[in-house]
């Protein structure tokens, strides 16, 4: 965030193969969200993760208090929309997220991240919930899933500390 002023798609999980994430190349339109969720849980499968999070840009929108969400309207286009980073963990036994405000300067540039009010949410819903299997998957269901990964060409990465080109 703090050098390009936005934070790219990123599925972070830990397998049998330790640590690992993968970004896709672009989230430009809707089949392109919906392949970055399918590769991500190929990539729960294939490499059995027992933890993930997904991490993503987003805008949202919450009702105040003592008032009902308006579903009728998409939060990328409410007036009162907040952008935010969600951070979407998952491991066997839980779901957990987190949503981080985004804060930024007069200019437009990324300047921190702000408090985070949002009301706990016990379940979230959508294309990029509920990335990992609910089971172990077996070795035959891995090795598809590493073929499928394969002939789709995405690859996961071990995370580093700096920034680099996605790989796909």
């Amino acid at each position: 965030m703090r050098q390009f002023g936005r934070m790219p798609p990123s599925l972070f999980l830990i397998g049998t193969d330790g640590p690992q994430m993968f970004v896709p190349d672009s989230l430009a339109d809707e089949a392109a969200k919906d392949d970055f969720a399918t590769t991500a849980r190929l990539i729960c499968i294939a490499h059995a993760a027992t933890a993930c999070v997904m991490a993503l840009e987003a805008w949202a929108k919450f009702a105040k208090p003592n008032e009902k969400l308006d579903l009728t309207e998409p939060p990328s286009e409410a007036f009162d929309r907040q952008e935010v980073i969600v951070l979407m963990g998952e491991d066997r036994a839980a779901q957990k997220q987190t949503f981080l405000p985004i804060v930024r300067s007069d200019n437009g540039n990324f300047f921190g991240f702000g408090e985070h009010h949002a009301p706990v949410l016990d379940q979230v819903q959508g294309r990029f919930a509920q990335i990992l299997p609910p089971h172990l998957p077996a070795k035959k269901d891995r090795v598809l899933a590493q073929l499928m990964l394969q002939v789709k060409g995405a690859t996961p990465a071990p995370p580093t500390s700096a920034p680099s080109r996605p790989r796909r």
